[in-house]
């Protein structure tokens, strides 16, 4: 057998296999916990530059007396 002959039966039957599975999804192939996208330090950092703006925004705002 070639090496592309022995991939395609290989992955043939993991398919075979799988079919019959369907909707029992294992654990380990389920998300275990929830990852978050960016990390705690630049989650702070986000959360720092907003308040602080917002204080300096309300500042401003107090001090020339607009809208």
């Amino acid at each position: 057998m070639t090496t592309s002959t022995r991939l395609l039966s290989r992955r043939s039957e993991k398919f075979s296999k799988n079919i019959l599975k369907r909707g029992q999804v294992q654990d380990s192939a389920s998300k275990k916990g929830e990852k978050y996208p960016v990390g705690p330090f630049v989650l702070g950092f986000f959360i720092f530059v907003v308040v602080g703006s917002s204080l300096f925004q309300i500042i401003r705002t107090a001090q020339t007396g607009s809208l």
